[in-house]
């Protein structure tokens, strides 16, 4: 089945992450997210894919408890979405980044880490793990755009996070680049963290273990990169998704 339904996911097994029940959020005097029902399970890589101002960015913001709901439920970890006890375990990336410019690398990074209640060398950690050891006394207003994005990805480490949620953190950036960034977000996902990564490049979900699609508002689809192609009979996962989406139109339109 191309999209798979809360109730369906949960008779599954799979041990979830995030679990997003009816959902509904206003901004602007709009719905924003219209009774948006999803599991997402730990220990994997999820692609938030679809184009921009889909809802993409509202829909993190629920997850990580920064985002006013209008009805609905957002667990996140078995506990409420911006719990307290869930400061030390869930990592953000948000689209800007988060860094200082006038401090150095480290500084920000140690910063975020007094925030979280770890030391010195969990972000010195951070940093290393990002591949900015060499590179961690200069000033972030110095920074090219890929060292900006690694150093925001620092901060968000920083507390060793069960869940790291990213939001099109690859925007921007050269091929290359994007592709060093996906192969870290692959090693921390072998380690066992939980990454939901938001994204409008389509050819990004081959990165993903599971998709969620969405569109104005709506979880068009949950599914996997395969069964997309399988669906579609697309090769190319931007067309399956534009596949989807016309599927999707016509069957409201019915």
């Amino acid at each position: 089945m191309m999209t798979s339904s809360r109730d369906e996911f949960i008779s599954g097994g799979q041990d979830i992450a995030v679990d997003i029940e009816h959902l509904r959020v206003i901004r602007g005097k709009r719905p924003a997210l219209h009774d948006f029902s999803v599991c997402i399970s730990r220990g994997s890589i999820t692609g938030l894919l679809g184009p921009s101002g889909c809802g993409k960015t509202t829909l993190i913001r629920c997850i990580v408890g920064t985002q006013l709901i209008a009805s609905g439920t957002v667990q996140v970890l078995g506990l409420p979405a911006g719990s307290a006890a869930l400061r030390r375990r869930v990592g953000y990336l948000p689209q800007d980044p988060t860094i200082y410019n006038d401090l150095r690398i480290v500084d920000n990074v140690r910063y975020f880490a007094s925030l979280y209640g770890f030391n010195g060398r969990a972000a010195d950690s951070a940093i290393d793990r990002v591949g900015l050891t060499d590179h961690s006394t200069a000033y972030c207003g110095n920074l090219s755009g890929g060292q900006r994005t690694r150093a925001s990805l620092a901060c968000a480490l920083v507390c060793q996070p069960e869940l790291l949620v990213l939001d099109e953190p690859t925007a921007g950036l050269d091929p290359v680049l994007r592709a060093d960034l996906w192969e870290q977000f692959s090693d921390l996902a072998r380690a066992g963290t939980t990454l939901l990564v938001s994204s409008h490049v389509m050819d990004e979900a081959d990165h993903c273990v599971d998709l969620l699609l969405m569109r104005d508002g709506h979880l068009v689809a949950q599914t996997t990169p395969t069964q997309l192609r399988e669906d579609t009979g697309c090769t190319s996962l931007e067309d399956a998704f534009l596949s989807i989406v016309k599927r999707s139109t016509k069957r409201q339109a019915g």
